[in-house]
Formats: C-alpha cells, sequence, structure tokens
C-alpha cells in the first residue's frame, strides 16, 4: 500500500501543478478585474472541481486510455511526473499551458519507448480538439459579448445593479466552469493509473466509490491545493497581461471558457446527442488554459480594439507547442532511468 501511494504521488503532483496552471484560469479573469478575491475564487473552485471530477471524470479519460493504455505502475508514475513536471516549469514563467498537451506528450513517450504504436486516429482527435478549443472559445465569447450588450442596454441597470450582477454571474459560470474543468481535465490527473492500479471500493453507507473515483477524488483534492498555494503568476498573465479587461469582459471570458470546458466533458450531453440521433462531441481534455486565452482574444475582437498584447500571446502560443514535446522528452528519458537503473519494470 505505501509503495502505491508513492507512486500516485506523481499524479497527485500533476495535479497540484493543473489547480497551479490550468484551474487558476477560470477566475483568473475575474480576479484580475478585482471583481472576485482570490480566496473566495478558490474555495469555489475547489468545491465544484472535486465534485466535477467525481460525478463525471471518466468520460474523457477513456480517449487517453486508447492513445496508451500503461497497465504498469511504474510506468504510469513516470509519465504523469514527466507531465506534472513539465507543467511545473512553464508555471514557474507564468504561462498558462495545457496539463492535456502535457499528458499526451508523456504518453507518446511511454509508446515510443515501449515500443507501443501510437494510434494515429487518436491522436489526430486530440490534436484537432487543441486547435477547435481556443477557436470555439473565440466564437462563444463574441456572441455571449454582442447578447451581453444588447441585453444590458434594454435594462439600463445602474452602476451598483450593473457590478451586483456580474459579481453573481462570475460566481455562478465560474462554479459551472470548475464543474466542467474537474469533468474534463481529472483524467490528464489520474487517467494512466486506472489500469494499472487496484484498489478496493469505498463503502460509505449510501453509496459506494469505487477505483476510478477514488482516485479522481485524490486527484480533485491535488488540484485544490495547487489552487490555493501557487496560481497567483498565472492568473497574473491570463486577468491582465493578454489584454485588458472590465469586469462585465471577465464574465463573458468565464462563461464562453466553460462552456467549452462542458462541451468536451459532458457524458449526459453525449448521451443525450446520441439519444436524440445527433453528431456527438468527443469527449477530449481539453486545456482550460486555450479555452481562456480564446476567449479573451474573442473579446478583444468583439469590442474592435487593437490592444492585444501579441508578445505575450506570442509567448503562450510557443509554451503550447514546447510542452508536448518537452513532456514527450523527459517521458522517454525518465522510463529509460526507471528501468535500467532502478530495475523497475515500466511496460
Amino acid at each position: 500500500m505505501n509503495m502505491t501511494l508513492f507512486y500516485i504521488s506523481s499524479g497527485l503532483f500533476l495535479g497540484w501543478s493543473l489547480g497551479a496552471n490550468d484551474a487558476a484560469n477560470l477566475f483568473g479573469t475575474a480576479v484580475g478585474a478585482k471583481v472576485i478575491k482570490f480566496k473566495t475564487a478558490a474555495i469555489i473552485m475547489s468545491i465544484f472541481v472535486i465534485i466535477g471530477a467525481v460525478s463525471s471524470g471518466s468520460g474523457a479519460s477513456h480517449t487517453l486510455g486508447k492513445l496508451g493504455a500503461i497497465t504498469s505502475l511504474p510506468g504510469a508514475f513516470v509519465v504523469a511526473l514527466a507531465s506534472a513536471f513539465t507543467v511545473f516549469i512553464m508555471t514557474r514563467y507564468g504561462l498558462p499551458v495545457s496539463t492535456s498537451q502535457s499528458i499526451v506528450g508523456a504518453i507518446i513517450g511511454w509508446n515510443l519507448f515501449s515500443s507501443n504504436p501510437t494510434s494515429i486516429a487518436v491522436l489526430t482527435k486530440i490534436v484537432l480538439t487543441w486547435v477547435l478549443c481556443p477557436v470555439l472559445a473565440a466564437i462563444f465569447s463574441i456572441i455571449f459579448y454582442k447578447l451581453f450588450i444588447r441585453k444590458t442596454r434594454k435594462l439600463k441597470l445602474n452602476i451598483f445593479m450593473r457590478h451586483y450582477y456580474i459579481r453573481t454571474g462570475l460566481i455562478v459560470v465560474g462554479a459551472f466552469g470548475s464543474y466542467s474543468l474537474g469533468a474534463n481535465n481529472i483524467a490528464n490527473v489520474m487517467g494512466v493509473f486506472t489500469n494499472s492500479i487496484t484498489l478496493p471500493p469505498l463503502d460509505l453507507y449510501f453509496f459506494t466509490i469505487n477505483q476510478t473515483e477514488i482516485l479522481f477524488f485524490l486527484g480533485a483534492v491535488a488540484i485544490s491545493v495547487g489552487i490555493f498555494t501557487y496560481s497567483h503568476n498565472v492568473m497574473a498573465t491570463v486577468g491582465n497581461s493578454i489584454y485588458k479587461i472590465s469586469p462585465s469582459s471577465a464574465l463573458i471570458v468565464v462563461l464562453s471558457s466553460s462552456f467549452v470546458l462542458f462541451l468536451f466533458g459532458s457524458v449526459s450531453l453525449q448521451h443525450l446527442l446520441i439519444s436524440l440521433h445527433l453528431p456527438t462531441i468527443p469527449l477530449v481534455p481539453v486545456s482550460s488554459s486555450q479555452a481562456i486565452v480564446g476567449s479573451i482574444i474573442g473579446i478583444g475582437l468583439a469590442r474592435g480594439d487593437k490592444n492585444i498584447n501579441l508578445k505575450k500571446l506570442r509567448n503562450i502560443s510557443f509554451g503550447w507547442l514546447l510542452t508536448p514535446m518537452l513532456s514527450m522528452i523527459l517521458a522517454y528519458i525518465s522510463l529509460f532511468f526507471m528501468q535500467n537503473v532502478f530495475m523497475q519494470g515500466v511496460y
């Protein structure tokens, strides 16, 4: 049991890194616009990330399993550790990178080391969502911004009521986004362990939590710790550096990005679309960082402003490209040491 806890510690580290980086983005705009205090945002995020992870986290994890099903616990440990270390490095530089890209790069590194073929079809689906995620977020941001402007003009609210509704709206959509993040991104944190570990179910009298739900709960708690302890740098980058936003724009940004996360992480929505004989949306872990950045760009385009910080945007884009490659290289090298120096089978 002690060795099991040791091995999943890398997943907990990755969860902490996600909380410090990706999860912070949901309220980064609100905190940056000084509408909500950081502590309030962190509490809301922590509660709803845990709920989303435990109740709806299994959908996106299946896609990662198709990319590479790691059956060795030491191998899963190394993959999660390489991914976490990559995100940690990027966080140190205040760049809102993607844990989705990081874990995918690490899994590909494991595939290369173990001579396990990487499914091109699954990889293509995942990479396409990386492109589609910020684009959809920008589109939703533009649409929601236009609707918001039209609605507020009709209501003619005074400044105090306007601030009240915006703050309330930010809390509601931030909670929704945190739930969606937990449902979508917990696969990045603990998905690699689901095929390599065996845990007894936990009986809580009224209901029973299975192995996967236990792993997802632990990962979500780690995300919460990351939110509280190390998310200020990324919040500052997202909240103010790319584009100066107002409190009302912050509401649109959080709503747009949360909606995108929900689309790619909701098992219930997929079942509904299937029942209606409609095309389904792939359950793929996407990046809240990419969704937030896309939403902020959408706001800038909707307002017709030319004040988007292109230099900062270029640095963030470079981080997105570097993340999977760095994670893949780190995973491959670490797997070599685990296999040949520490004599632990990684596949």
